[in-house]
């Protein structure tokens, strides 16, 4: 069943969206505890509904692509994925807390945020890893 046309407002709103997802995405990549991939994943999903080229920019992108090809294509993460980045979100989000363990509402801010990032890719679904 066709769906019907997205208003003129609605594709702006999901570009925005889209946009922002994947600036925070950009964000993420450098600022330890910020996860990089369900940013970028709500962007390519929102660039889908409303840009097409962008979606396709950011499915060929040489960074993004991959990640973004294979989540349409699998919907899930392989348990060595998964593995490497809370590894890697648990060792940069202790380095900057043990930066900031003079102050400590701002080393509470980076746990909590490094332990929301690790509790959104854990409930990523898990696949088996390619034979």
């Amino acid at each position: 069943m066709p769906q019907a046309p997205i208003s003129r407002t609605v594709r702006w709103l999901l570009w925005l969206a889209g946009t922002l997802s994947l600036v925070l995405g950009v964000i993420g990549v450098v600022l330890p505890g910020l996860p990089t991939t369900p940013f970028v994943l709500l962007a390519a999903a929102c660039y889908a509904k409303a840009s097409p080229r962008l979606h396709a920019w950011l499915l060929h992108h040489r960074l993004f692509g991959p990640m973004v090809s294979d989540w349409e294509q699998h919907r899930s993460l392989t348990r060595r994925t998964k593995t490497i980045a809370i590894s890697a979100m648990l060792v940069m989000v202790s380095l900057s807390a043990w930066g900031f363990r003079h102050l400590p509402w701002a080393m509470a801010g980076l746990l909590i945020v490094g332990l929301v990032g690790a509790w959104v890719v854990a409930r990523i679904p898990t696949r088996a890893p390619p034979a």
